[in-house]
């Protein structure tokens, strides 16, 4: 990337960060993404079990060089096997506001017993830590920060106790244009994507490209690459200034061509005092089980829905992205829970 196009994608960057709300530059707390490697003491755990702990680590492949993470390791038996969920954060982010902002620490590590993994872009790498999604050589599986992603995620799943049926990645903007990539480039990987106000894999191979698709959406020949058929879950505001809207629409229709016998329905939800009107899409396959889903929040910009203040990039008034992620990610993977024969449940409230 030239300097130009750096400082033009820093300083888009910078106005949308000056339209945040007061409320989310307040100074973000500890208590879903706690900046020591141990978190605060709990209940007393299983036998052969640990408390919680928030770990931080670098990580180094050739293919991607060497960048920071954070993993989250939930109270319970470590030697059973768990499912693990990659979070990608979005330009600007770091682990600790990715972890507050969607609670996911608290809904699928301390609720359901996952294992979270944050990497963490580097400023070397990209300015403002975005995910270099636009990148032809990060779009291919062993390649570019693709290859690097998908090592860290071997690697934790070699160190730690994880089913490898149950591995799933979710990111937000440039996050969840990476969480498009690695599902189409790692489908024996990943069980299952969530896509959050992101792009199609194969949006852009340029920076310049990447403006034009964030703008106007990817060009037709992105959609042309297809592959096995991952399971898909897309969150997008229809007020989302950032990335066009009709890139959301895009990851769906490419999720959708690897599913031509999918059964659809349309859930809308009316505006309530608490909560944004929004539209659930859900495609059912044949075994009935949900294999792509698409949610349109209305009044929503460039932020997770259903956010938790004070991490960045979050609106709590839509319907909670971090919620019904888990939820399609359990309901979509036939499995039971492990070790108690019974099905997965519901992330807590």
């Amino acid at each position: 990337m030239t300097p130009r196009l750096n400082r033009l994608l820093t300083h888009t960057l910078d106005l949308a960060r000056s339209a945040r709300s007061a409320w989310q530059a307040r100074r973000r707390p500890a208590a879903d993404g706690p900046a020591s490697a141990a978190a605060p003491p709990g209940p007393a755990t299983p036998a052969g079990g640990m408390g919680a702990r928030w770990l931080a680590g670098e990580h180094h492949h050739r293919s991607g060089g060497r960048r920071s993470y954070r993993l989250y390791l939930p109270a319970g038996n470590a030697t059973a096997p768990r499912p693990l969920l990659l979070m990608l954060h979005g330009c600007t982010q770091d682990a600790e506001d990715f972890a507050t902002g969607t609670g996911m620490n608290t809904l699928a590590g301390d609720g359901l017993g996952w294992l979270v993994l944050y990497p963490e872009q580097s400023r070397q790498a990209n300015p403002s830590r975005c995910w270099s999604w636009f990148k032809t050589p990060s779009q291919q599986r062993g390649r570019g920060e693709a290859g690097w992603l998908e090592s860290l995620t071997r690697r934790v799943m070699a160190e730690q106790a994880v089913d490898p049926s149950r591995v799933y990645v979710a990111g937000l903007s440039a996050g969840g244009a990476m969480a498009a990539i690695l599902g189409q480039a790692c489908p024996d990987l990943f069980a299952a994507v969530g896509v959050h106000s992101g792009l199609p894999a194969g949006a852009a191979h340029t920076a310049m490209g990447a403006f034009m698709a964030m703008r106007e959406g990817a060009p037709p020949q992105a959609l042309r690459h297809l592959g096995p058929p991952v399971p898909t879950v897309v969150f997008h505001g229809d007020a989302d200034l950032t990335v066009n809207p009709v890139n959301g629409e895009q990851v769906l229709q490419a999720a959708l061509a690897r599913w031509p016998q999918a059964v659809p329905s349309v859930h809308p939800h009316a505006a309530t005092a608490h909560q944004l009107a929004h539209v659930q899409r859900l495609w059912r396959d044949p075994q009935g089980r949900p294999c792509v889903a698409h949610w349109s929040v209305q009044g929503l910009g460039h932020a997770w829905s259903g956010g938790r203040a004070p991490g960045r990039f979050t609106h709590p008034g839509g319907p909670d992205a971090s919620r019904e992620m888990l939820r399609f990610f359990q309901q979509c993977t036939p499995h039971t829970a492990p070790g108690t024969g019974t099905n997965p449940q519901d992330p807590p409230r």
